[in-house]
Formats: structure tokens, C-alpha cells, sequence
């Protein structure tokens, strides 16, 4: 089948969902899309809006457990699991454990740096195009630290980052740290400043990746979930929502943190686990930063935007809890008055939350679905969903062709281990 005749089913109209039907209806094939609430309203909207190559190391690094647990007996940590009988989440988590190694920390890295590097290349081309309006900067990122003895501690990452990677940061000490950001408060012990780094605005990114989409012929439909694939010999030949069968000959599951709900429709329960977040989005202060903010000691995020700004973070192991806890947002502000005169401004916009698709090793799952000749999954991009989505979804339109690869699929295959 030539890829004009064959008609792919994306479900997921997230970041992920968007960046694999733009390439799939750019080499010609019929792109419809299912989603189950609204277009880009999941983890894809109130992110903090970074494209970071500076993120390449996962969070399996040596110590993680150690800090984790420590940070635990702490009112104000922005880690928390809610104790419960769950035992997907202690495999997940005893999984996380066994991989805070330095080897395999270095060969999660290894697998996202080209997700990472490429998507920033693509996404830089698509907005000269102007195929995307996303309020794109290119201003880098300061990872900010309070105190001396953990700023000095990173020396050796950044070197490692530089050395592997070829992402070196500019260590910048209290004084160079306050002429670059003369918004942050003095006394800070300073910063390490990774000038590749690109942030936008998320909502503004899907809105108007959406407006591209359905004017090269991509179909949208929202609150419209999927209940079910019809399979026949091993190939997926309908799929089945509330008020509507589909007739496909491929499918694509971008679902994020909600893949693993989807199992029974699957035919198999991938081990991601919802990591919950916060933001909070306002108009921006006077005076407002103008490079994105990363404050390491409190795992606290500040973006200023060209229209807003928003304080994001926390990491809640919750399962797929819906409220919005007011403390946690207060430890975002709190957190935020450390480092900056004007921390934050009213009135709030938005205050919102979103499931991170968490993955034990740090690496998303890229490959076809187990028993399916024509199901693909791209899910389980943990925090960076936004900034691994162009090659995501390049990856899999070339895994669909089935021709030659732009990056090796190996390290995202489901059955990695």
C-alpha cells in the first residue's frame, strides 16, 4: 500500500499525538486523530514549556534513592507517593532503584540525547516555516543553586555533560550569576548556564500545530475515546469508540500517562506510572526574568514567556489523582520567593496539574505494539514529552514506512528489560 491509500489512527491529541500525524500526513498517508477529553489539555498544556537538550541525564543518577527517601520525611518535598497496596507502582519503583547506576544512568542518556538534539533541530526549522507560532526563544536556562556545596558538586556533571554529550554549561558564581539574571536576589551561591536550551509556550505550540494539521487534511476528534481494536490475524482493521467505528490500516498509541489504562484495548499493560505535576500561570512580574529558571535545590521551574509566566514542578506518585492540592502550589510560590525580588504576580490564570508518562529507565517506549503487525506505540517520554516530540514522531512515520531509520530504535523497544 502507498502511503497516500493507507489510513493511520493517531489516538492521543497531545504533544506526542500532534508531532506523529504531522509526520505521517507529510509522507502522504489519511491522519485522523481520537482524543478523549480536548485537543493538547493534558500533560502538553501547563508544562513549563522548555525544549532541553540540557535534560539528557535521566533521573536514575547514583544517590537518586538515597536523596529521595531523605527528602520524603521533609513537609516540603516535592517528591511524595501516597502509601497504598499498588504493586505495578513497587515493581515500577524497585525497577527505578536497580537503575541508579552510573553505567546504565549513561546509556539511558545515550537514548534520549538524539530524541532530544534532533526534535530542537526540527522544531527550529518548522517554526522559520512558520508552520508553528509557539512564542519560540532562544535564550538557554540557568540551573540555580542556593548553596556553595551542591553547586560545587555539578562541576563534575558538567564536565561529564560535556565530555559525553557535548552539552557544556557556563559556570557562572554569585556576582556573574546576578549581572545575567538581575531579577534573582543576591546571596545566591550561583548557576550553571546552558545556553541550547529553548523554551515556548505549550498551548500556544498545539494551538496552532492543531491549525496546521487540519489544513493539510488531518481529522480532530475530541471526547472521543477509545473502547476498543478489532483485530484480524494479527493486524488492527477498525477501531471502536462511543459513537463511532473507524476502519484503519495502522494505529498509533500516543496516550502518554494513560497508555497503561488501555491495556484490556492493547493486549498489553506497558510499565509507565502517572507522575503528577503542578503549575501556575500568570501574567509576568515586574520585574520579570527573561531566561527560563531552574531552581536544582527545589526542583522548582520559572518560565517567563513573551504573553505569561509559570511556576511548575512537584512529582506525585498519586496514581491518577485529580485534585489540585493547594499546598503543593504553595511550595511552587514558596520555593519561587528563595531565588527572585517578584516571584510571582497576580492574578493567576490558571492553576493546573497533568500525569508525566514515568518510565523506570528514563526512556520513552517507540516500537510496535507485542502481537500487532500495524499497532505502534510512542509513549512514556517521563518530562519530556515537549522537548522529545518532532523525532518521536519521525521515528515512528519511519517505522510505519518501514525503511531506513533516522536514529536506532533499539533503546525504545518494549522489550528492553
Amino acid at each position: 500500500m502507498t502511503g497516500s491509500s493507507r489510513r493511520i489512527l493517531v489516538v492521543g491529541g497531545g504533544v506526542i499525538g500532534a508531532a506523529c500525524s504531522h509526520q505521517l500526513v507529510s509522507r502522504g498517508y489519511q491522519v485522523t486523530v481520537i482524543e478523549k477529553d480536548r485537543w493538547g489539555s493534558a500533560c502538553s498544556h501547563g508544562n513549563c514549556g522548555l525544549v532541553c537538550p540540557s535534560h539528557v541525564l535521566p533521573l536514575t543518577e547514583p544517590g537518586t534513592v538515597r536523596k529521595t527517601i531523605a527528602s520524603l520525611l521533609k513537609g516540603n518535598s516535592p517528591f511524595s507517593i501516597r502509601p497504598r497496596f499498588d504493586p505495578r507502582l513497587w515493581k515500577w519503583l524497585w525497577r527505578f532503584a536497580r537503575r541508579c547506576r552510573h553505567d546504565l544512568m549513561l546509556e539511558a542518556a545515550r537514548a534520549r540525547l538524539p530524541l532530544l538534539v534532533q526534535s530542537q533541530q526540527a522544531y527550529r526549522q518548522m517554526v522559520e516555516e512558520g508552520i508553528l507560532d509557539c512564542e519560540w526563544e532562544e535564550r538557554g536556562s540557568l540551573h540555580i543553586y542556593q548553596d556553595e556545596k551542591p553547586f560545587e558538586k555539578f562541576a563534575a556533571t558538567a564536565q561529564l555533560l560535556d565530555q559525553e554529550f557535548g552539552l557544556p554549561p557556563e559556570r557562572l558564581d554569585g556576582d556573574q550569576l546576578q549581572a545575567m539574571e538581575p531579577t534573582l536576589n543576591a546571596g545566591l551561591a550561583g548557576a550553571w548556564y546552558f545556553p541550547d536550551d529553548v523554551h515556548v509556550r505549550p498551548d500556544r505550540l498545539l494551538a496552532s500545530w492543531r491549525r496546521q494539521l487540519e489544513q493539510q487534511g488531518v481529522e480532530i476528534h475530541e471526547e472521543c475515546e477509545l473502547k476498543r481494536l478489532v483485530c484480524e490475524q494479527g493486524r488492527v482493521v477498525a477501531a471502536v469508540t462511543e459513537d463511532a467505528e473507524f476502519d484503519v490500516d495502522g494505529v498509533v498509541v500516543a496516550t502518554g500517562a494513560l497508555t497503561p489504562l488501555l491495556a484490556r484495548q492493547l493486549g498489553c499493560r506497558l510499565p509507565i506510572q502517572p507522575g503528577k505535576g503542578y503549575s501556575i500561570t500568570m501574567p509576568r512580574p515586574e520585574p520579570c526574568p527573561s531566561i527560563p529558571l531552574l531552581f536544582v535545590q527545589h526542583k522548582v521551574a520559572a518560565t517567563p514567556m513573551m504573553t505569561g509566566y509559570r511556576l511548575g514542578s512537584m512529582m506525585e506518585f498519586n496514581g491518577y489523582d485529580t485534585r489540585i492540592k493547594p499546598r503543593r502550589l504553595r511550595l511552587l510560590r514558596r520555593a519561587a520567593e528563595q531565588y527572585l525580588a517578584a516571584p510571582y504576580c497576580d492574578p493567576v490564570e490558571e492553576e493546573w496539574y497533568g500525569w508525566r508518562p514515568m518510565t523506570s529507565d528514563g526512556v520513552p517506549f517507540i516500537d510496535l505494539l507485542p502481537g500487532l503487525e500495524n499497532a505502534w506505540v510512542a509513549a512514556g517520554h517521563n518530562m519530556l514529552g515537549l522537548s522529545m516530540a518532532p523525532a518521536t514522531g519521525q521515528l515512528i512515520a519511519e517505522l510505519i514506512d518501514g525503511g531506513p531509520t533516522s536514529i536506532d530504535p533499539a533503546p525504545y523497544r518494549i522489550a528492553r528489560g
